[in-house]
């Protein structure tokens, strides 16, 4: 594969401003809008139905709204005739079964009730703050991994780039109002393992040219190495968007946020392995020296 020479780095300042602003803009919408916290997180009923015939979901939130059931969520699971009913802060011993009664429409409708659980507000507190912990946790660990792995500078530029893009993902899903579950937080952990990923492949190229390329300068052995890493890495992030785009529009509503928060999460994670990690690098004046330990000076023997 021919190796390309885009001058990446040329662009860094424009870069660290346009991260910079989607940062700003994703931590004013998180601290004025917040984010939706779906049922897993603010307590609620699920009731799971089974349909002889696939109904219309819109039909669905139609009929429940008319009767009194407001805040409902109404969702495919697995099959067009399995449906899942999402009531926030709502439960009763027989909310289950006036729902069913509900949807039967006076019998008009042959529908069967499979389950009817109810997740408290306390176990969502604690899985959102358990979630939370588990993010924090994993950057923590991936910045000692990485400053073990290759050396301090690089870790602080990869841990970094990684909360740049679990923030604007967050961001996103608060701007928009899309709502966050407990598959939107998987979603997360494994975009930062994805975006990780690519962000390593790039610091081991650089690591590798400081070296073999003695005589070039950081800013120019940064850009050759974006430029040596960049058809894997679009290779690669291309694929699994392809994956995952045929998830979004053809895998219902069970994994539309699933699959929502991996695309931008894939996306910001690609951008900032080519941008804003190496950016961060030249801040932080990576050198040689960082890197390559200096040869040992030899001690010549005084003669008597």
């Amino acid at each position: 594969m021919k190796v390309t020479t885009i001058p990446f780095m040329a662009m860094r300042k424009v870069i660290a401003a346009f991260s910079l602003v989607l940062i700003l803009v994703s931590i004013g919408s998180l601290a004025t809008k917040g984010l939706q916290f779906g049922l897993d997180f603010t307590g609620g009923t699920l009731i799971e139905v089974f349909y002889e015939e696939a109904p219309q979901l819109e039909d669905i939130r139609t009929l429940l709204g008319e009767n009194g059931y407001d805040d409902v969520v109404v969702q495919n699971f697995g099959s067009p005739t399995d449906i899942v009913v999402r009531m926030a802060n709502a439960y009763t011993p027989t909310l289950g079964d006036e729902v069913l009664s509900t949807l039967r429409n006076n019998g008009e409708v042959d529908v069967t009730l499979q389950r009817s659980e109810f997740v408290g507000a306390q176990v969502g507190e604690e899985l959102r703050e358990q979630g939370g912990m588990g993010m924090l946790l994993a950057l923590l660990i991936v910045m000692g991994y990485v400053a073990v792995r290759f050396q301090f500078k690089f870790s602080v530029a990869s841990v970094a780039a990684l909360t740049h893009d679990v923030i604007i993902t967050l961001g996103f899903f608060s701007l928009f109002d899309v709502e966050f579950d407990l598959t939107v937080l998987a979603a997360l952990l494994a975009v930062v393992g994805y975006s990780l990923n690519d962000t390593i492949v790039v610091c081991d190229r650089i690591r590798e040219n400081f070296r073999i390329m003695r005589d070039t300068t950081p800013y120019d052995l940064i850009n050759e190495s974006i430029n040596q890493t960049l058809g894997r890495t679009l290779i690669t992030s291309l694929t699994t968007l392809f994956v995952l785009l045929v998830l979004f529009f053809a895998g219902g509503e069970a994994i539309y946020s699933f699959s929502m928060a991996l695309i931008v999460g894939i996306v910001i994670g690609t951008y900032s392995s080519i941008f804003v990690a190496a950016n961060l690098l030249l801040a932080l004046d990576i050198k040689r020296e960082d890197l390559v330990p200096a040869p040992k000076e030899e001690i010549e023997d005084e003669l008597p």
